[in-house]
């Protein structure tokens, strides 16, 4: 798929490719394929003279758009891989990661340097925090610098012939998901499970030449724009994305349930057909948007190592009377089967190769519960301690060993339902005998600053249940403890 869109941008460079919109959702041109053609051209020297060849791993803090995708184009094409690095997941988890990963360099954005220098208390007010990127490896900045910014990636360019596209399969793509601070886990995709995957999203989405669609997943960006759809970044604020789809009028929408939730909220409107993911979707969602003026609503279930896995349209969601969750019928080449303790497991050319660092597996273990209700897939709740908050997935044992500082006896992240299959993420702390809690809160403000975008809604003081033998924390009454007390707070 990356070398067909790589043939396509040649084909038609005047051609609009990525779009964004102006405070009033006017649509305008951030990159013709034209342009991200000759970047992606400038990024693969540029890489190449550094050294940089089959088999590197190449860390990537950029944020979506025109240059973070011709970055993927030129990684590929080099045949290294890209593990890609999120500024939100805090500090402490991120060195831990990228110790894991050990990138060769490292290509960011003013953003994230900034977010890492002179900006940290700002950014740390955003929820964004990280260490000084030169720990990681040498770095090199993509698009416009700003002061105490790394040099240029592109800055030094000079002329160095193009390797031919490879034609062999390898490591495309790092992701990293769960684990904790001392084991982080990272989900390892290659080259043909990527293409399968961009394959399936072509096959279920079927984007027209010409008629844009709007999203900003590397899943959307790529199958789009290889089948000729110029792609429109969505605008942050609810108020000008729902201008932008007035303007817009797309194709295809794909946009995650809280996003769909915040423009219904503002009367937004809807056309075309709509796809949403990254969480939970009720049928009762999906319905709004199909009376907002879409012509179909699906919800897509999907995980980072398998993408897209499961779609369901409101119509058949809405019509099922059952206990669990309808996702749909598997898509093709997905195999499903649960295990003897009921878990989902999940198979096929788009599933990851294997974790960073352990052997391959085709078969994906989802942490979901689920059951088959005439070939469909219905989930009955998780079998992970993750929690699911505004489409991201928070997983406790990266960020719960941080909470026991001195004076702390116990301390769980839970998450507590928010309405429409969110949660809001509480952390629950047990005090030491006789420990002063004015202190203990002071004690946590530095660990819960690191978090970054994990950072809980809320810290409550209490003894944690336990059960078993063993007497170990019950996460489950532990949750149903801090909904009690949360709901206690909202009344007083």
């Amino acid at each position: 798929m990356l070398d067909t869109l790589a043939r396509t941008l040649r084909r038609h460079p005047d051609r609009p490719a990525v779009l964004g919109a102006t405070r009033t959702g006017a649509v305008r041109t951030k990159a013709t394929y034209g342009d991200l053609a000759d970047l992606a051209d400038r990024y693969t020297a540029a890489l190449r003279g550094r050294g940089v060849a089959r088999g590197a791993t190449v860390g990537v803090a950029v944020r979506p758009g025109p240059r973070a995708l011709a970055v993927m184009l030129a990684v590929h094409r080099l045949g290294a891989r890209a593990a890609v690095l999120d500024p939100g997941v805090g500090a402490d988890v991120l060195r831990a990661r990228l110790a894991l990963a050990r990138p060769g360099i490292v290509l960011a954005d003013a953003a994230a340097q900034a977010a890492a220098g002179w900006a940290r208390p700002l950014a740390h007010r955003a929820r964004l925090a990280l260490p000084d990127l030169a720990e990681l490896g040498p770095v090199a900045t993509i698009g416009p610098r700003a002061p105490g910014c790394a040099p240029a990636l592109d800055a030094d360019v000079r002329t160095v012939p193009l390797p031919p596209p490879m034609d062999e399969d390898g490591d495309a793509v790092i992701v990293f998901t769960s684990g904790t601070t001392a084991q982080p886990r990272a989900v390892v995709h290659t080259r043909s499970s990527l293409a399968a995957g961009m394959t399936t999203v072509t096959e279920l989405v079927r984007p027209e030449p010409g008629r844009p669609v709007l999203g900003g997943t590397f899943f959307v960006l790529l199958p789009s724009l290889a089948s000729g759809a110029p792609v429109a970044l969505p605008a942050r604020s609810p108020h000008v994305l729902a201008r932008q789809l007035r303007r817009l009028a797309p194709q295809a929408t794909y946009l995650t349930p809280p996003q769909l939730r915040q423009l219904l909220a503002k009367d937004g409107r809807f056309c075309g057909r709509v796809w949403t993911g990254s969480a939970p979707a009720s049928a009762d969602l999906l319905t709004r948007v199909k009376r907002a003026g879409a012509e179909e609503a699906w919800g897509v279930y999907a995980l980072t190592e398998l993408f897209p896995a499961a779609a369901v349209e409101q119509a058949d969601k809405a019509a099922f009377t059952g206990d669990g969750d309808l996702v749909g019928t598997p898509l093709p080449e997905v195999a499903a089967k649960t295990d003897a303790r009921g878990e989902l497991l999940l198979s096929g050319p788009a599933a990851r190769d294997r974790y960073l660092g352990e052997e391959p597996d085709p078969w994906v273990a989802t942490g979901d519960r689920a059951r088959f209700d005439g070939g469909r897939i219905v989930l009955e709740g998780r079998c992970k301690d993750m929690v699911l908050r505004r489409a991201e997935n928070i997983y406790p044992g990266l960020y719960e060993p941080a909470l026991h500082v001195p004076g702390v006896e116990l301390a769980l992240l839970v998450g507590v339902p928010a309405g429409d299959g969110d949660e809001r993420l509480v952390a629950v702390v047990q005090p030491g005998g006789g420990a002063d809690r004015a202190a203990l809160r002071a004690a946590l403000h530095g660990p819960l600053e690191r978090m970054g975008t994990a950072r809980p809604d809320a810290v409550l003081f209490a003894d944690i249940p336990v059960s078993g033998r063993s007497r170990k924390p019950d996460r489950a009454e532990t949750a149903r403890l801090a909904a009690r007390r949360l709901a206690e707070r909202s009344r007083g």
